[in-house]
């Protein structure tokens, strides 16, 4: 039954008496092309203001499509109308979903071939539009066969996914996946609540407007980044602070779950940004929205001042969905080829996709063009000896798939230069084992166990005894599985000991020995006996090498040490005391006063008086040296009673310095009498008078060299 289209009529009227024009034709927060189309609408609706029915469109096209071609968006379309209306001012086709701007394009073929249509490209919103170029209605027969020849193309190789074209009569977007229609209304500076209340008076082909609600990635692209400007949209917290809810339409009261905000929003600046609002293209995230103020922005051509709002239509209790919209679908084709495991030295193949719907996949040997090899989600090769290359092709050449399929030939049995390597003594081996292709694993073991190493050269461990390692050739899983064993064999070095401080007698030699016969020598000073004869002092070192195959070498060293002739500097004697000091004192010397008892102190006590013989020599026998020297004693008393002990007081060794000189005093200084060479002694008389027991005192002159000695002795009767 048809009915008065009051829907269209409130709309129009609404619009007009919210955006009034000046008297030059501008309008105030309409482009001019929305304008025109208001403008257009009223009129046809005041040529219909009988009873018409909205028309129904009809389309089909559920296609493949490869980039860098272009492709009809319709397989088939049909325009039904009611008879009293047979025409309409535009159509719209748009790229609802999957837009990819800059690459994507919606145009007219063959536009020569319909003259009562002009078309127009909205390469932000990916919309196309049809309409007249007179301004008249155009034909709806017109429009449907110009919409069987709008073509689609994508101009990027790399170009995936899907494509949904929305066909609709009116300016209002038209979403496939929800069916419902968008449309932006211009007004800068509207306020969030009277956007708000414009939006739920309005009507669109009888559905109710209100603030659009964003549910999905297809309507957030839609609205966020292919309408025609910013504004509200119908999100707030200002029920509740930091809880965002969709206020109005059909899901007005649930929770904002598909947030898309700017980066930093919501950032409720003030306390009082609780609105919802698209973002302006340029500012942060492309197609986000941020939180405003119910005003916004009140400066001018600030990109915060609200530029409108978008109104969103169906859904709402008791609404049947219009038919003034129809879609189709494209879909790029992709293949997904599982790539086979490697086979060793040759076989066959079966290649396997990802499951695709939909599409027909044939195989090819080459990346364009040739012949195709099988068809459907799987292809085994002919049995194949070398790694070769296939293409699964979804129907567009430009989306083949390459898969290569690896045949890895097994390796030869590996070899090595060094089949046994030897070693002096314990330590790491260097190995080595090479192959015609692949790489080398190292075992323990001539089968199974696990490998230890992998690659050419191999150091071991430490080794202290004969070990066998084994060497396998790999190349990428295909395995040689004989395994050549690489034996490792320990020699001990010989076992030479170090010798220390040999020694040297002066002007003589001295015969250092390797110390172990049967061997190779090298010796420091050149010579490759095993015993050398040296004269001088220093460090030797012999290189002991065991003859072949061992060829183990060890270094042994000796110190020589020179034991000098000792030289005697002086002797100094203190009463009994005899302290004997050498131009050069060493260790390696001792020292007597008699020529039999030695010791390594040079310092003698109770030596006798007289001429005595100081003996120095080396401790291993090397030549010494002796010195005479005096000791004087000085009697402390005497006793002159002729009883045949101490009846005179003399000097005993004074006999040795026939220049010597004793004078004798008494407590007061007088000279008593002189001892000398010709008179050793003293009898205690003065001018043949016994003098009295008493002390008295000496000073010896040895000579005129020498300090002179003085002291005292005591006289007893």
């Amino acid at each position: 039954m048809k009915s008065i289209n009051f829907a269209t009529i409130s709309i129009i009227f609404f619009v007009l008496s919210f955006y009034s024009s000046d008297a030059r034709g501008k309008t105030n927060g309409f482009n001019r092309n929305i304008a025109h189309d208001v403008k257009d609408t009223i009129k046809s609706a005041k040529r219909n203001l009988a009873a018409i029915d909205p028309p129904v469109l009809l389309a089909s096209g559920d296609q493949t499509y490869c980039p860098q071609t272009t492709l009809n968006i319709v397989t088939g379309i049909t325009i039904n109308h009611d008879p009293a209306e047979t025409g309409t001012q535009a159509l719209y086709i748009q790229v609802s979903s999957g837009y990819s701007g800059g690459f994507d394009k919606l145009e007219l073929s063959n536009p020569a071939s319909h003259p009562s249509i002009v078309t127009s490209w909205d390469a932000t919103a990916g919309k196309l539009k049809l309409s007249s170029p007179t301004g008249v209605d155009v034909l709806y027969s017109d429009l449907e066969a110009a919409v069987r020849d709008v073509v689609f193309s994508n101009s990027s190789a790399t170009a995936s996914g899907t494509r949904t074209f929305s066909i609709t009569i009116g300016q209002a977007n038209y979403l496939p996946s929800t069916q419902h229609y968008y449309l932006f209304i211009p007004s800068i500076g509207i306020t969030w609540t009277a956007a708000k209340t414009a939006a739920e008076v309005s009507t669109y082909y009888g559905l109710k407007g209100y603030l659009a609600n964003i549910l999905s990635a297809d309507e957030a692209q839609l609205i966020g980044e292919q309408a025609s400007g910013t504004g509200w949209i119908g999100g707030s917290d200002s029920e509740t602070e930091g809880t965002w809810k969709w206020v109005t339409g059909p899901e007005a009261g649930t929770k904002m779950i598909y947030t898309f905000w700017n980066n930093g929003e919501p950032n409720d600046q003030g306390g009082n940004e609780d609105y919802a609002h698209v973002t302006q293209p340029g500012i942060g995230i492309k197609g986000s929205w941020n939180d405003l103020s119910n005003t916004g922005s009140l400066n001018s051509g600030d990109p915060y001042q609200p530029k409108g709002f978008v109104v969103e239509y169906g859904g709402m209790p008791g609404e049947l969905p219009l038919q003034i919209a129809a879609s189709t679908k494209i879909t790029i084709p992709e293949v997904q080829p599982i790539m086979p495991q490697p086979i060793c030295d040759s076989g066959s193949f079966t290649i396997t996709t990802a499951p695709a719907t939909g599409i027909t996949i044939n195989w090819y040997d080459v990346p364009t063009g040739g012949i195709s090899l099988g068809t459907g989600s799987s292809f085994t090769t002919p049995i194949l000896n070398t790694t070769k290359i296939y293409y699964a092709d979804p129907g567009c050449e430009a989306k083949r798939k390459a898969v290569t399929v690896t045949v890895n030939p097994t390796p030869d049995i590996p070899t090595t230069t060094n089949p046994i390597v030897s070693r002096c003594g314990p330590g790491s081996v260097a190995l080595q084992a090479s192959s015609n292709i692949g790489t080398i694993n190292w075992f323990t073991t001539a089968t199974g166990n696990t490998s230890i190493y992998t690659g050419v050269n191999f150091s071991t461990p430490t080794i202290t005894t004969n070990t066998t390692y084994y060497a396998e050739a790999s190349n990428n899983g295909c395995i040689n599985s004989t395994r050549i064993p690489v034996d490792i064999v320990i020699y001990a070095p010989p076992a030479v000991t170090e010798e220390k401080d040999i020694p040297l007698c002066e002007g003589r030699d001295v015969i250092l020995d390797a110390g172990i016969t049967g061997m190779e020598y090298l010796w420091s000073t050149g010579a490759t006996t095993q015993t050398i004869k040296v004269i001088t002092g220093g460090t030797y070192t012999v290189e002991v090498k065991s003859p072949a195959p061992e060829n183990c070498p060890s270094t042994k060293t000796i110190t020589v040490q020179e034991h000098l002739i000792p030289k005697i500097d002086r002797i100094e004697t203190n009463g009994t005391t005899a302290t004997i000091y050498l131009a050069k004192e060493e260790e390696y010397y001792e020292y007597s006063v008699d020529g039999f008892t030695f010791q390594d102190s040079n310092t003698f006590y109770d030596v006798p008086g007289g001429l005595q013989t100081a003996y120095i020599r080396e401790k291993n026998g090397c030549e010494g040296t002796t010195q005479d020297f005096v000791i004087l004693v000085f009697p402390a008393f005497f006793t002159p009673n002729n009883d045949t002990f101490n009846d005179v007081w003399e000097v005993n060794g004074m006999e040795n310095y026939p220049q010597a000189q004793v004078t004798i005093f008494d407590r007061y200084g007088k000279l008593l009498t002189e001892l000398t060479a010709s008179k050793m002694f003293w009898d205690g008389t003065f001018n043949k008078i016994p003098l009295p027991a008493s002390d008295y005192w000496y000073a010896l002159r040895i000579d005129n060299t020498k300090p002179v000695i003085r002291g005292h002795f005591t006289l007893k009767r």
